[in-house]
């Protein structure tokens, strides 16, 4: 959530810096602005008021002590009034405020200066790619027939079970999934992340604290009796442990990072692109958290970006790195790296990670703060990146990897595989 600070101070930038996530921000701003000059209004009249109050109570004391009662009574009705109407300004003042906030949550993020202006995915920059393009055979199979073909994943059975996008995963498909998930976890903890494992329900408190409400409520799962959502991401409940915080700066940097399955509606998500392992409602995915002092957030970045390539680049896999232009970022980042893999059957790039600076935006909702060596109270900064998303990496390692003897496991997973080839 943007600051009052800033919409106070400069709101023709933050109208200017929204446009790049092609946001319209005038009139929302504008309203914001207008609360607040009434919020602060109510606040000036309410503090004559209650001074107002001090003085008449003063008076009626020493009325009463010169045995002055009538007059006393007088001042008691007076009073009594001052009190009425300061309870109606303090209401007044928390339905100003009540506004304001109900406006400022549907403000983006402002994009960082070096993000490109775009309307989408065709905009985005390739920083940089990695890797070598394999070669496999023109009658090669895209993974959700080698999937059937070596009984690996059940899409049909996950159907049955629950339904579309909940594949199950069999013998050496689960055994896969457990060789990368613990693979990604030894990675990033040999990086100085501490593995934490959180709950899988969070509550809307935590929801609205890291930006995924009231934004993507139609995207996330509820349980209605309880008022749980399912995470779509271990971001929600790894990044809400520090919710309400106040840390110093020696606590920084924190990093932690988290195995979880995740959970997405994915509503109106349909066709080719979509099939097989492409886009699913459950999945499996390791994620790694850093908190932050804002001087320190964009070496933070890079070093998280470089953490995962080094990770993507172990796997053998060709990647891609790109920096998101404003119309394909979320709404709470500031700056958003993706990678890509490429899936040699299906012949096109696919998203496995997503690395992310939020500066302050999240921090605000979180109040996740500091206090500096001068005893003021900031705000930190958070980011988080997949490290990794497990399906489509294993669409792209099926894929690029078949041979007419099986599936070649990439080294660095055969030790977790316990095996070099799945036959």
């Amino acid at each position: 959530m943007l600051t009052l600070k800033l919409l106070r101070e400069q709101p023709e930038f933050v109208i200017e810096r929204l446009a790049v996530k092609n946001f319209d921000a005038t009139e929302i701003v504008a309203q914001i602005l207008e609360y607040d000059k009434l919020r602060r209004q109510y606040q000036t009249e309410l503090d004559a008021v209650l001074a107002q109050i001090k003085i008449k109570s003063k008076e009626i004391g020493s009325l009463m002590q010169s045995g002055q009662k009538e007059l006393a009574e007088g001042a008691k009705g007076e009073v009594a009034s001052l009190k009425a109407r300061s309870k109606e300004i303090e209401t007044l003042m928390q339905e100003s405020s009540e506004k304001q906030d109900s406006l400022l949550v549907l403000l983006p993020n402002l994009p960082a200066a070096i993000v490109p202006q775009g309307k989408g995915a065709e905009d985005n920059v390739v920083v940089r790619m990695g890797g070598q393009m394999p070669q496999i055979s023109e009658d090669a199979l895209p993974h959700w027939e080698i999937a059937s073909k070596y009984d690996l994943i059940d899409f049909d059975l996950g159907v049955k079970l629950t339904g579309a996008g909940f594949p199950v995963y069999k013998g050496k498909g689960a055994r896969l999934q457990r060789a990368l998930i613990q693979y990604f976890l030894d990675f990033n903890t040999k990086a100085g992340y501490m593995e934490i494992e959180p709950p899988i329900v969070v509550n809307e408190q935590s929801g609205f604290a890291t930006g995924q409400l009231p934004d993507k409520e139609g995207q996330m799962y509820f349980v209605s009796q309880d008022k749980f959502y399912l995470i779509p991401t271990a971001e929600v409940p790894v990044t809400n442990i520090y919710r309400d915080s106040i840390l110093t700066p020696s606590d920084f940097p924190v990093k932690m990072t988290a195995y979880t399955p995740c959970f997405r509606r994915e509503a109106g998500s349909y066709g080719k692109d979509v099939r097989g392992l492409n886009r699913l409602h459950q999945f499996d995915k390791v994620e790694i958290v850093q908190l932050s002092l804002p001087e320190h957030s964009e070496q933070a970045l890079e070093e998280m970006v470089q953490h995962v390539e080094r990770l993507v680049s172990s796997l053998e896999l060709p990647y891609r790195i790109l920096r998101l232009c404003g119309g394909d970022m979320s709404f709470t980042s500031a700056i958003t790296y993706d990678f890509e893999v490429y899936s040699a059957a299906q012949k096109r790039w696919l998203e496995v990670s997503s690395v992310s600076n939020f500066e302050s935006y999240q921090a605000n909702r979180l109040k996740l703060r500091y206090k500096d060596s001068e005893g003021k109270i900031n705000l930190a900064h958070t980011l988080n990146g997949s490290s990794l998303a497990l399906p489509r990496i294993v669409a792209a390692l099926l894929e690029n990897n078949q041979t007419p003897d099986g599936i070649k496991i990439p080294k660095v997973l055969q030790d977790y595989f316990r095996a070099n080839i799945i036959d």
